[in-house]
């Protein structure tokens, strides 16, 4: 008796990861997350070998009779959003758009609304944040009003059902699903519990009628989606919208995607009237000058397959400090730390009584190694006082021996470099065949890079 007792006993699971224990802790021992473990029951094993085969919904067919053209892509009408959803669309899919606020996931979602309603369908747009008033005013001052476009304020979920049977729009747009809330389910609007049965009745609801839903959702003070973790896994898309609100440019970025690329990047500009597409975005993140300034260098970095030239830049002072300081905005702190490291070392330039301040320009942010090279020439020509040639660009991954690494896709970053007018470049070994109109130096190391740049000081 008591061994069956024992089977029985209740267990505990993460609303987070998922992770089962068979005590209650306060806090989940696997993702480290506060407050976020359930009760569960074990079922019995006996039970479970009791279970009957159902009758299927739909007879299993050969994968080669199952028809595709009801899952073809529907695009929105925004290029960009298209771009990182791999095409548009796609029936029955639900999208998930994380933001930090105010940087415009609404007038973003306000569009695709509109232009899907313009295109022959109607699309419903449910808001639990703000009146339905509130968003009329933003859709008339961003020109996003349309016969066919529907509008409801609603926080709870069974009234959100209810307007679908009703309207039967072809697009389903809800902001946010963290004021969507049950009250069939226990919880507060935006709790865990109310968050994950939410998505899950707005996930059936999608797969059953073919309808595909945008939710719109909160991030943490991290930057993390804020709900239970099992969210991102719920959904089929998770797109991140970026931006710094000291500049108008904005990306969504691709984190997930089960039918499409999901490194994808799209480019936005905010203006007054409503958020504009850029598909060019190339010269937004460079300052072009007819002669060198100590301390720049310009890298070209890919965001999905796109390449995009950047610059990295970098001030070298006196420091009166004990301890120097160390200032990064747009690159990696820990990349930066090591090339400062390496450069004082390999390089021979001391930079421990120094304050090092390091930056990209026009809100760009890079994290991947291919900056590394012109991270560490930007600082070298701050602290030597050596201007690079404007027409010149850097690529190349720095090892911690001083090395230059090659980098991927070099020829495609190099040929976007040609043709914004850039006619020379420093690039690692071994880097393959390079496009016409532009002259190439090959760095295999720190010191040829220096040395490259005490020459153009020479010349």
């Amino acid at each position: 008796m008591a061994k069956s007792t024992k089977a029985n006993k209740p267990g505990y699971r993460c609303a987070e990861c998922g992770h089962e224990s068979a005590k209650w802790f306060g806090r989940c021992q696997e993702c480290q997350a506060w407050g976020t473990l359930e009760e569960i029951g074990v079922p019995n094993r006996a039970t479970m070998a009791r279970i009957a085969a159902g009758a299927p919904s739909a007879p299993a067919r050969p994968i080669a009779e199952v028809d595709v053209e009801t899952a073809r892509a529907r695009r929105t009408g925004v290029s960009e959003l298209d771009r990182v959803l791999g095409g548009g669309l796609v029936p029955g899919a639900v999208v998930l758009l994380a933001g930090e606020p105010g940087v415009g996931k609404s007038t973003l979602l306000l569009e695709v609304a509109y232009r899907w309603a313009g295109s022959g369908s109607t699309s419903l747009y449910v808001t639990g944040e703000e009146s339905a008033g509130q968003v009329r005013l933003r859709a008339e001052r961003t020109g996003n009003v349309h016969d066919a476009m529907y509008l409801a304020a609603e926080s709870d979920i069974g009234a959100v059902f209810g307007h679908v049977d009703v309207v039967k729009p072809g697009l389903l747009v809800v902001d946010s699903v963290q004021t969507l809330g049950s009250t069939e389910v226990d919880g507060t609007p935006g709790g865990v519990t109310q968050v994950r049965a939410v998505t899950a009745a707005l996930v059936a609801l999608a797969k059953e009628r073919g309808l595909p839903v945008v939710l719109v959702g909160h991030v943490t003070k991290d930057g993390a989606i804020a709900g239970p973790r099992v969210l991102e896994h719920l959904v089929d898309v998770v797109l991140h919208f970026e931006g710094d609100k000291h500049t108008s440019l904005r990306m969504v970025r691709g984190v997930k995607n089960r039918f499409g690329p999901a490194d994808e990047v799209g480019c936005f500009e905010l203006v007054e009237d409503g958020i504009l597409g850029v598909p060019d975005p190339s010269g937004l993140f460079l300052n072009r000058r007819e002669t060198g300034v100590p301390g720049t260098a310009v890298t070209v970095a890919v965001e999905g397959k796109r390449p995009l030239p950047g610059e990295v830049q970098a001030l070298v002072s006196k420091s009166a400090l004990p301890s120097p300081r160390r200032a990064v905005s747009g690159l990696d702190s820990a990349r930066v730390a090591m090339a400062l490291a390496v450069l004082e070392r390999r390089g021979g330039i001391r930079l421990s009584e120094y304050d090092v301040f390091t930056a990209t320009v026009g809100g760009m942010r890079i994290h991947e190694p291919t900056a590394d090279l012109a991270l560490v020439l930007a600082v070298a020509s701050a602290a030597k006082d050596i201007a690079l040639p404007p027409d010149l660009v850097v690529l190349g991954e720095v090892g911690l021996a001083g090395e230059v690494r090659r980098v991927s896709g070099l020829k495609n970053r190099l040929a976007e470099a040609a043709r914004l007018g850039f006619t020379r470049a420093l690039v690692p070994p071994d880097s393959g065949q390079v496009p016409p109109g532009i002259d190439v130096t090959v760095t295999p190391n720190l010191g040829a890079a220096l040395r490259a740049l005490y020459a153009t000081a020479e010349g």
